[in-house]
């Protein structure tokens, strides 16, 4: 509203709303305006002043809902681990961007700029991370009504499966054997994981009750973190596994070891720290053997079985695989998927032949 005082001869300005849902209402005012061109223009301003107090009063900045997202996820269905990591990443790359912008003023152009000037030097797989991570945000943002449609942009990524290292049947022997004359004492845990394909988790979960030596089977239905503790596998499946005979006399051996222990596997204060992939690295590099990760003995298990021509499915049966890709990633690391694939060559006889024979033309 525009009014005009006699008195000074200079005009009023004055703008109010009252909030979409409810309330006072909230306004502004302006005095001493001296033309009614500058009255318009400074009402106009009012209008936009008050609707972005209303705006801040309603819609939360994105350092403001990030926070309150996190908070939820708190009582999701998903693992601290989980929450921590995804807590430290949008921390990490959005809040010095975002932070003090409103949610609703972030658009898909901000995500693919963010995209383009922080994380350009990423892997495909933690960019991948990063906006499905985003998008939970901007999901929470619209199931609280605060936005109407996620903007997060639709992007494929290409996710490069490389073939990582693993142990040969050659290697992981030797690795046993070394082991075993050298008394290291991640000899047992090394064997396990070699002969069952357990991860390191669910080799430090592993109990007694879950092991039946009469059938050579093994139930799998627990795992173990540093943050989240004790909790289910990785899928949330339990399955079983077979014992391998050659592992047999050392779970006996372990077995009148336990000394009323619940645990299958001697816990090492290294191991609780998180050390294992070191301290196997260390191991390898002193035997002259290529450094693998700790979780590459699962796949050095995979990948063994399969050489052997163990079917495809009882690996995935055994490993808690869902999907064939892992297969497949596993076939190509050991070159199974192409083992025989030139044996219609094998008739033919091409190097040591005779000269042939110079025709002469003339």
């Amino acid at each position: 509203m525009i009014t005009f005082d006699e008195s000074s001869k200079t005009y009023r300005v004055a703008y109010s709303r009252r909030p979409a849902g409810g309330g006072p209402p909230v306004g502004l005012k302006r005095r001493g305006i001296k033309s009614l061109a500058e009255a318009r223009r400074v009402h106009a301003d009012l209008i936009i002043e008050v609707n972005e107090k209303l705006k801040r009063e309603k819609i939360p900045t994105w350092k403001q809902h990030l926070e309150n997202y996190l908070r939820s996820l708190k009582t999701a269905d998903i693992t601290e681990t989980t929450r921590y990591n995804r807590e430290k990443l949008l921390h990490f790359h959005t809040l010095e961007a975002w932070g003090d912008r409103f949610v609703d003023s972030i658009t898909s152009e901000d995500v693919q700029r963010l995209l383009s000037e922080r994380l350009a030097d990423n892997s495909e797989s933690y960019r991948k991370f990063f906006v499905k991570c985003v998008k939970g945000v901007f999901q929470f943002a619209v199931d609280t009504n605060l936005i109407l449609k996620n903007p997060t942009p639709k992007l494929k990524f290409k996710i490069k499966n490389k073939i990582k290292a693993v142990l040969t049947e050659s290697q992981i022997l030797m690795v046993l054997q070394k082991a075993q004359e050298q008394n290291w004492p991640w000899y047992p845990h090394y064997a396990v994981a070699l002969f069952t394909g357990l991860r390191n988790g669910e080799l430090y979960a592993l109990k007694w009750h879950q092991v039946d030596l009469e059938k050579r089977q093994i139930m799998v239905n627990c795992s173990w973190s540093k943050k989240d503790g004790f909790k289910s596998t990785k899928s949330g499946n339990d399955r079983v596994v077979e014992i391998p005979m050659p592992l047999m006399p050392l779970l006996k051996e372990l077995k009148l070891k336990a000394a009323g222990s619940d645990f299958v596997l001697p816990r090492l204060t290294r191991w609780e720290r998180g050390e294992q992939a070191y301290d196997l690295r260390l191991f390898l590099k002193a035997n002259g053997l290529h450094a693998v990760r700790f979780h590459d003995l699962r796949a050095s298990w995979a990948t063994w079985l399969l050489d052997k021509g163990v079917p495809p499915s009882q690996v995935m049966a055994q490993g808690g695989w869902a999907t064939i890709d892992t297969m497949m990633m596993y076939m190509r690391k050991g070159g199974i998927s192409i083992k025989n694939s030139t044996s219609v060559f094998d008739s033919l006889k091409t190097h040591g032949l005779e000269d042939a024979k110079v025709l002469e033309f003339r």
